[in-house]
């Protein structure tokens, strides 16, 4: 068995489906897609700004930071039920 035929289990395309054997990456079954990358990303912006926005909330800070966290997260999280209606579909 050489190292190209073993499994590795962190990888993100099947071993088939590398540009060294001429398969497509975007047609993997195992590739990650770019709307999977977009889906993670926007739930990271939604954490992180809920985060911020629990922080401004604690420490006092000024009601601009309060309402520009408010408006990214309502804004990711909005995008996030827009997408996930529409893959319904």
């Amino acid at each position: 068995m050489t190292h190209q035929d073993h499994q590795d289990p962190y990888r993100l395309a099947s071993p088939q489906d590398s540009p060294a054997t001429g398969g497509d990456r975007a047609t993997g079954a195992d590739a990650v897609s770019r709307g999977d990358v977009l889906r993670t990303l926007l739930w990271a912006v939604v954490v992180l700004s809920a985060v911020a926005n629990m922080t401004a909330s604690y420490s006092g800070a000024h009601p601009w930071v309060h309402l520009a966290s408010g408006v990214v997260t309502v804004l990711a999280a909005g995008t996030l039920v827009v997408r996930g209606l529409r893959g319904r579909r």
